[in-house]
């Protein structure tokens, strides 16, 4: 499913609106209860420049020093897709050792300076506590690979 960001009646993510959808993630309000929850909220934050709540879920082994959206950058999202979930959670119950790790594919596009682009990632995602939520596990994004 691609959903156009400017869209006011959906979340960024493609989602229902953004109050029902990632809202609750990014204030802080609620966890998102699977790897793919956590990577719409993310794709959500990018669209938003909100480098606080991706710093927050991006795991601290992999996280980056430095900020990770440039206020400078004149990037637009355009919507995102979701290739594999259902594939990948069909696996994942065939392969049930590993229910703190997950993957998501999915392709989000973009617009800088008025050329199109595509961004095609496979994420890997982890569960665990959080000391910062008193050890209440979360998904953090670990980091991803690119398919050709």
């Amino acid at each position: 499913m691609s959903t156009p960001t400017n869209s006011p009646k959906t979340c960024p993510c493609g989602g229902a609106s953004f109050a029902t959808c990632c809202g609750p993630f990014i204030a802080g309000d609620a966890l998102p209860p699977t790897a793919e929850a956590l990577m719409r909220s993310r794709y959500t934050a990018y669209t938003q420049r909100n480098d606080t709540y991706l710093r927050a879920t991006w795991h601290a082994s992999t996280r980056p020093v430095d900020a990770i959206v440039d206020p400078d950058e004149h990037l637009r999202w355009l919507g995102l897709e979701i290739k594999s979930a259902l594939r990948l959670r069909q696996r994942k119950a065939e392969l049930p050792d590993h229910p703190e790790c997950d993957t998501v594919e999915f392709v989000a596009r973009f617009k800088v300076g008025g050329c199109a682009h595509r961004l095609h990632e496979t994420s890997r995602f982890l569960r665990e506590p959080d000391p910062d939520l008193g050890g209440t596990p979360r998904w953090f994004y670990l980091d991803g690979t690119f398919p050709k």
